[in-house]
C-alpha cells in the first residue's frame, strides 16, 4: 500500500465483506439481481451509504443512489460506482469493488473536508450481469433511456414480468422516462480487470480507452447423413469435418488480429451436431462466434474473412453453408478523452503506474458514455480469473484505484466547468 492515500482500505474491505457475507450459502458467491440475497445487500449498501453521509433514493429504473449536494446547485453531478449484483457462483469482486471505491471517494472527500461544486453521486446500478429476464445492463440502460419497449414483456422462469422485477427492487417500470438522466457530466467506474496483463506486467491502473464492441456470428453447416461404417472416406459431406475446419480457421484469423496493437477476440462458444449419434455421419452443425473487437474496422474486415472462410471450407468438403448471420452486433464505444486523460494524471499524482487498456468484456460505463463523459479504471485480479469462485483482488489494489478516482473527481470538478 501507498504511503499517504487519501482512502482507508479498512473501510474498502469492510464494505466488500459485508456484501461477500450476503450469498446464496450453497453457491458463493451468488447475489442475482431480482433475489431475496440481492435485496438484503441493497439494504447493506444503502445502510453505508447512510453511513457516509450521502442521501440515498432508488430510482425508476431500479438503481440505488447515494447523493452529496455540491456547492453550486444546478451545476450537475460527477457520478461514481459500478453494480453489487453476481453471475451465479462468482462475483465477490466483480462490480463490488467498484461500488465500494465509489462509497470510499464519497467518505475519502468528506474525511478531508472537500465541498465539491458539483454534486457527487454513488451509484449501484440494476441487473448489470445477465439477469434472470435474460437481459443485462438494465439500471445503466434505464438511466441512458435505452431499455427497448419489448424488455418490459420479457418473463423469468416462474413467469414474473420484468415491470414486476422492478417493483421488486424499488423501481416502476411506468415512470422509466423519470430514471433517463441529463445531469450527469462525467460518470467514473473502477472494476477488477477480469484479464491476466496488469498482474503480469506488475501494473497497478489499467486507464480504460474503449469498451470493445460485441458481435455475434451464426454459421450453420449442411452435410449429408450416411452411414458412418459403410460410406467410403472420400465420398463423405460431414458437416463436422468442415465446421471444424472453420473453427480452426477463425482462430487463426483471431490470433493474427489480436497480435496487432488493438484489442481483438474471437471464441466459438456454442457448437451442435445433428443427428449426434456415433455411427453416422453428421448431417448439420452450428456455430456461433462471439467476436470483439476496439475497432469497428478491424470488426468489418473479421466478419468479411470469416464469410470467405465458411465459403472454401463448404467448398472443400463438399457441403452447403449459408453466409453468415449477425445475431447480435454492437459498436465499440470511446470512453472520454479528457476523463482519460484526468485519470491518467490523477494515477501520476498519487504515484500509480498504469498503461492504456481497452475492455473486452461490456460494462455500465459502455451505456453512461451515451449521456455523460465516461472513463473507466482497471485494477488487477488474481490470475486474470473472474466469474468464478476463485475471483479475487487484492483490497491495497482496489484502495490505490479509489485514491485514483478521487484525485481524478477533485480534477474534473475543476476541468468541467472550464470547459
Amino acid at each position: 500500500m501507498k504511503p499517504n492515500l487519501p482512502v482507508d482500505p479498512a473501510r474498502i474491505a469492510a464494505d466488500i465483506d459485508g456484501l461477500a457475507a450476503l450469498t446464496e450459502p450453497d453457491r458463493p458467491w451468488t447475489r442475482r439481481a431480482f433475489g431475496p440475497m440481492f435485496l438484503e445487500g441493497r439494504a447493506f449498501l444503502e445502510a453505508r451509504m447512510r453511513e457516509a453521509g450521502l442521501e440515498t433514493r432508488i430510482d425508476a429504473a431500479g438503481n440505488l443512489l447515494g447523493r452529496r449536494a455540491g456547492a453550486k446547485p444546478g451545476l450537475g453531478v460527477i457520478m461514481v460506482g459500478s453494480h453489487s449484483d453476481t453471475v451465479p457462483s462468482g462475483g465477490r469482486f466483480d462490480g463490488i469493488a467498484g461500488v465500494a471505491a465509489g462509497l470510499e471517494v464519497a467518505r475519502a472527500l468528506a474525511a478531508a473536508g472537500v465541498t465539491l461544486d458539483h454534486d457527487l453521486e454513488v451509484v449501484d446500478f440494476l441487473g448489470e450481469e445477465v439477469t434472470v429476464f435474460g437481459v443485462s445492463c438494465v439500471g445503466s440502460r434505464g438511466m441512458a433511456g435505452l431499455v427497448p419497449e419489448a424488455w418490459l414483456a420479457r418473463r423469468d422462469a416462474d413467469g414474473r414480468a420484468l415491470p414486476e422485477g422492478l417493483a421488486m427492487v424499488g423501481g416502476d417500470a411506468a415512470r422509466l422516462g423519470e430514471a433517463v438522466r441529463a445531469d450527469v457530466k462525467a460518470f467514473l467506474e473502477l472494476h477488477i480487470e477480469q484479464g491476466p496483463v496488469l498482474e503480469a506486467e506488475r501494473v497497478d491502473i489499467g486507464v480504460v480507452s474503449a469498451i470493445a464492441g460485441i458481435t455475434r456470428l451464426e454459421i450453420v453447416v449442411e452435410g449429408r447423413a450416411d452411414h458412418a461404417g459403410t460410406t467410403p472416406m472420400g465420398s463423405r459431406a460431414d458437416a463436422l469435418v468442415a465446421a471444424a475446419r472453420i473453427v480452426e480457421d477463425v482462430r487463426a484469423l483471431a490470433r493474427g488480429l489480436a497480435a496487432g496493437p488493438e484489442h481483438f477476440a474471437a471464441t466459438v462458444g456454442e457448437f451442435a451436431i445433428e443427428p449426434g449419434a456415433a455411427n453416422i455421419v453428421p448431417s448439420r452443425a452450428r456455430m456461433l462466434i462471439d467476436a470483439r473487437a476496439e475497432n469497428r474496422a478491424t470488426m468489418e474486415m473479421f466478419c468479411t474473412r470469416v464469410a470467405g472462410i465458411a465459403a472454401e471450407a463448404a467448398a472443400a468438403e463438399g457441403v452447403a453453408i449459408a453466409a453468415p448471420t449477425r445475431v447480435s452486433d454492437a459498436m465499440p464505444t470511446r470512453l472520454d478523452p479528457l476523463v482519460t486523460e484526468t485519470l491518467g494524471a490523477a494515477c501520476d499524482a498519487v504515484g500509480a503506474s498504469r498503461r492504456p487498456m481497452a475492455s473486452g468484456a461490456g460494462h455500465d460505463t459502455g451505456w453512461m458514455a451515451r449521456i455523460a463523459k465516461a472513463g473507466m479504471i482497471f485494477v488487477p485480479c488474481a490470475g486474470g480469473r473472474s466469474h468464478a469462485p476463485e475471483e479475487s483482488a487484492e483490497i491495497a489494489d482496489i484502495a490505490l484505484g479509489a485514491a485514483v478516482l478521487t484525485e481524478a473527481v477533485i480534477r474534473l470538478d475543476r476541468s468541467l466547468q472550464e470547459g
